[in-house]
């Protein structure tokens, strides 16, 4: 039997731009909903299988449904325009792969996926429907399949629906649906439907009718006086939404079901579009490069330069011409050509003859040092390992100004090859510059992340020292107490089970114990953290389950986990991340240093086994609160301003305000509770999340909140500004003219707008902080330098510094330290940094 796959276009296209980041590409297009539509394309074109496949889109323009009923779906906001501006670009993939995309003037794609449905049925076809909208379901019969994509907890399933589906989940059989909508309505369409009658009654009522046209005979024998009297008032509506809620399943759509066969959806012009809109998740999904593609709008012929007198007279060139796009080509960590565009062609230098590595090196180091023009490149980190440059005005990244003006994007890949990576940045880096400076963030690019490139490149080579039979050790003692917790958890239980299945323990937990507060799930009760945590401090089994998974994830991550990361003289290369994270904060992988546990004894045992080199120590700096200090300078509050210029303790002081305690009788409680006020605020944390994180009442809690606005208003008023700044404005933006976008303030969904609302708030100081550790990395690293120390900056976390110092060097560390941190910024509450040395991780933080 063939199978024809028929898409809702604008549905399915909203629910992907209200689900997914609001991505740009390099000519500033919005093109997240395009990626999130083709990502649920592609998978039910995997499930289903289909040989024949249609799109249909709305044209908005007025159908028969608004001449008999002008308000019919007047209630709607309009598009927002980085949704609009998604609608032809999608259409436009979809005919580059060879689908049908369908709309006509006067019909709703409604009209268009149920004509084509019951047509393809006639003809013996197996008819799939895909949409987010529900009314659809009065189409589905034993052979025709509405899909109904939904999000939970951010991952897409779908329902599937036949005709037995709808009558067991809605009680009505599928045509039962327009009865539904005729009696109760539907507001997302302006459906008026009949008053007092909502969903439950509307239900009773078909089931024991059948129709409306049934119901009307028998309106008199109706118990309930309301609904008897409102449906003899108003069953005009009734009628009314009976016709506005049936889909037409015969209207003229100029279209024939045989006409909509699909073949090899991926083109060579699917693929050049998809290139061209920078949808690199989406291109991986084809299985090859279509024949005679390419990857760019536009391919180079580069000339290979092999006479020397012709390759030296191009560098000399090279520092006087105002443009270029350049990739210098590595093989086995060392140079092997150089790629480059400019006004006057495209040119390739490869190593060999007397062209050697370090010719090549020292040429490029010389153009960029000492060149006129704007050079533009990628992946500085990676450049800078092999060509240290001293001068980098000249230098322009394309992933850093991509990331400046999206930094919500997963990846920023401009091209696989060395060739087309020169070519894009010479034929987009100029509009992408231009687009930073519009943003106001051409300081940031050229002052923080241009320098923060050369000091990340630094300190990925330099490494971090462990020592291996630490860990072994380390790890050995992890096994022997995780084998103890596991035998007294099953002792516990009484019952063999795997500890580390989430089934088999919510079994054991919620079924077999029978311990309260499970919360079901499709697969079983959730065992996640928040469950039980809850639980722990009455179940001691819980606790112990807690602990088991916190020795087992520190085994294998990092007891057993940095193994095979440890290279030469034991030093491990984490890799630290510049584009990865919305706020600017830097990231580590391959090993993730930065999530080494600080606070526990056995974390503090794991950072036991990082050591500097022989003969050296550690010197580690930590900001003091650096977010709270953040807070006050940028909201102005005077009280708390002025408790920092005190140096009084901040938390002692907000107790005593918010609770109303002279300052000598805070008690510890009392100071802890008011820390997670001050550090909540910064988070945006609700009345119930505070509940949560101190185990007292939401109303206490609320409370808790409200005082603390009482006693320092300005804060209140601060953070309120952030919020209707990010609705106004799009993003929240820090002191330092960072942007993060804030897409989630526009979505229908109210926990995702609160979680917006967050990000506006905690956006500003978080990136703000991340600006200021950026600047203090790069002052520490050229001070270390000017003075050729010995010492090294080699790792940072959050908000931390680790130098591995020479002892002959420690006190000027110390002080380049002090001076260079806390210099950072000037902000109206002081920068504050505690300064510690040790022989091991541990001892000097």
């Amino acid at each position: 039997m063939e199978k024809i796959l028929l898409l809702d276009g604008h549905s399915i296209l909203n629910r992907a731009f209200y689900g997914v980041p609001d991505f740009t590409n390099s000519e500033g297009k919005h093109t997240g909903a395009v990626m999130g539509f083709l990502n649920i394309m592609f998978k039910v074109i995997s499930d289903e299988t289909p040989g024949f496949m249609a799109v249909a889109f709305d044209e908005h323009a007025p159908t028969f449904r608004h001449e008999i009923y002008p308000e019919y779906k007047g209630t709607r906001h309009a598009m927002p325009g980085e949704l609009r501006e998604q609608v032809p670009l999608i259409k436009d993939v979809l005919k580059s792969m060879g689908i049908t995309v369908v709309s006509k003037a006067g019909l709703e794609a409604d009209d268009i996926i149920g004509t084509c449905a019951s047509r393809a049925e006639l003809k013996g076809f197996g008819v799939t429907i895909l949409s987010g909208d529900r009314d659809l379901l009065q189409l589905v019969t034993d052979k025709v399949k509405l899909l109904l994509p939904r999000t939970v907890k951010g991952e897409t399933t779908v329902e599937s629906f036949y005709a037995e589906d709808v009558l067991r989940v809605y009680q009505v059989p599928p045509k039962g649906i327009i009865e539904l909508k005729a009696l109760e309505g539907d507001k997302s369409d302006n459906i008026p439907g009949v008053p007092k009658i909502g969903q439950k009654t509307a239900t009773e009522l078909v089931v024991k009718y059948g129709n409306i046209g049934n119901l009307k005979e028998h309106i008199s024998e109706i118990a309930k006086k309301s609904i008897r009297e409102s449906l003899e008032s108003n069953f005009e509506l009734a009628e009314l939404s009976h016709t506005l809620a049936t889909i037409n399943t015969d209207a003229d759509i100029g279209v024939e079901i045989e006409k909509c066969a699909i073949d090899n959806i991926y083109t060579k012009e699917a693929y050049e579009l998809l290139s061209s809109l920078e949808l690199n998740s989406i291109i991986k999904k084809f299985p090859e490069v279509p024949e005679g593609a390419s990857e760019v709008e536009e391919k180079a012929e580069f000339k290979t330069l092999e006479d020397l007198g012709e390759i030296e007279d191009f560098f000399a060139s090279l520092k006087n011409i105002s443009k270029a796009g350049f990739f210098v080509e590595e093989d086995n960590d060392r140079i092997s050509g150089l790629y480059v565009v400019d006004e006057a062609g495209a040119y390739h230098i490869g190593v060999g003859g007397f062209v050697s590595p370090m010719y090549l090196k020292a040429h490029i180091k010389d153009f960029i040092e000492k060149g006129s023009g704007k050079y533009y490149t990628a992946y500085t980190k990676e450049l800078f390992k092999s060509v240290d440059c001293e001068s980098l005005e000249t230098l322009y990244d394309l992933e850093l100004l991509m990331y400046l003006n999206d930094p919500l994007r997963s990846e920023y890949t401009i091209a696989d090859k060395a060739d087309e990576i020169s070519f894009v940045c010479f034929k987009r880096g100029e509009d992408f510059l231009k687009r930073v400076e519009e943003a106001g963030m051409l300081g940031l690019f050229k002052k923080i992340e241009r320098p923060l490139a050369r000091v990340l490149s630094r300190m990925e080579l330099e490494g971090i020292r462990v020592r291996p039979e630490e860990l072994k050790s380390f790890s050995e003692s992890l096994k022997a107490q995780i084998d103890v917790l596991e035998k007294k958890i099953i002792e516990a239980a009484g019952v063999e089970f795997n500890i580390n299945s989430p089934k088999q323990l919510s079994e054991v937990l919620f079924e077999r114990m029978q311990l309260p507060g499970g919360k079901k799930t499709k697969t079983g009760y959730s065992t996640n953290a928040s469950v039980l945590e809850r639980l722990a401090p009455d179940y001691p089994i819980v606790s112990d389950i807690l602990n088991f998974r916190t020795l087992s994830k520190l085994k294998a991550t990092y007891a057993d986990g940095l193994k095979p990361f440890i290279g030469k003289e034991d030093r491990i290369h984490s890799t630290f991340n510049q584009t990865i994270t919305a706020t600017g904060r830097i990231s580590s992988a391959d090993p993730n240093l930065q999530n080494i546990p600080v606070r526990t004894q056995l974390g503090s045992k794991l950072r036991k086994s990082f050591v500097p080199r022989d003969g050296y120590i550690f010197t580690d700096a930590d900001y003091s609160q650096i977010e709270l200090r953040i807070m006050a300078s940028l909201s102005g509050d005077e009280k708390l301003i002025a408790a920092y210029r005190e140096n009084k303790d901040i938390h002692a002081i907000t107790a005593s305000e918010v609770f109303h305690v002279p300052f000598e009788e805070v008690t510890p409680e009392l100071r802890r509770n008011a820390k997670a006020v001050n550090f909540g605020i910064i988070y945006g944390i609700s009345s119930y999340g505070l509940s949560q994180d101190l185990s007292i009442g939401q109303g206490e809690a609320k409370e808790y909140i409200e005082k603390y606005f009482e006693t320092y208003p300005q804060v209140k008023k601060f953070i309120d500004s952030l919020v209707e700044s990010a609705k106004d404005k799009g993003y929240a933006r820090t002191y330092f003219g960072r942007r993060r976008p804030v897409p989630e303030l526009k979505n229908s969904k109210f926990a995702v707008r609160s979680f917006g609302e967050r990000v506006a708030m905690n956006a500003p100081i978080q990136g703000t902080a991340a600006d200021i550790i950026k600047i203090a990395m790069i002052n520490v690293y050229n001070a270390l330098k000017e003075k050729n120390m010995r010492s090294r900056l080699i790792l940072q976390v959050h908000d931390e510094l680790l130098v591995e110092t020479h002892p002959d060097e420690a006190s000027e560390v110390h002080d380049i330290l002090r001076r260079e941190m806390m210099g950072a910024a000037d902000l109206p509450v002081p920068l504050e940094v505690e300064i510690k040395t040790g022989y091991d991780w541990l001892e000097s933080h």
